[in-house]
């Protein structure tokens, strides 16, 4: 058991309690080894993971340097990460209602907006075969 809000719990691995900012909601939210390994050293449960790093939907400057590092002109916000992660997992088959809760939406037609995404993917790719007739 670590301090904070990461926690490790014996046949069930890893997860980061945190509050949702709209609905005040205290998660469970389970983490990969492979995104603990990411973590580090365990710090004091005070310590910021990122030191520095606070959200801004409009403005982050850390945010920016570290997408400007990787080449990527786009404008990318925290936003567009949830987005990914959402599409992703869905991408490779979560189920809808599981997304849902990983994301915090109260509502199933919140996350329906993800699932259209990959519905779209799915028509692009069907259509790209085509046979010479």
């Amino acid at each position: 058991m670590f301090g904070g809000e990461l926690e490790y719990i014996e046949g069930n691995g890893y997860f980061i309690q945190f509050k949702q900012q709209k609905t005040k909601g205290v998660e469970m939210m389970p983490i990969s080894e492979q995104a603990y390994s990411l973590l580090g050293e365990p710090k004091e449960p005070t310590d910021k993971v990122f030191e520095g790093l606070t959200y801004s939907a409009y403005e982050n400057k850390h945010l920016y340097q570290w997408i400007g590092a990787a080449g990527i002109t786009k404008d990318i916000t925290f936003h567009c990460f949830r987005h990914t992660f959402a599409t992703l997992q869905l991408s490779k088959g979560t189920d809808i209602y599981t997304v849902s809760k990983m994301l915090g939406h109260r509502e199933l037609k919140t996350t329906q907006i993800y699932a259209k995404i990959i519905d779209q993917t799915k028509r692009e790719a069907a259509d790209k075969i085509k046979l010479d007739m």
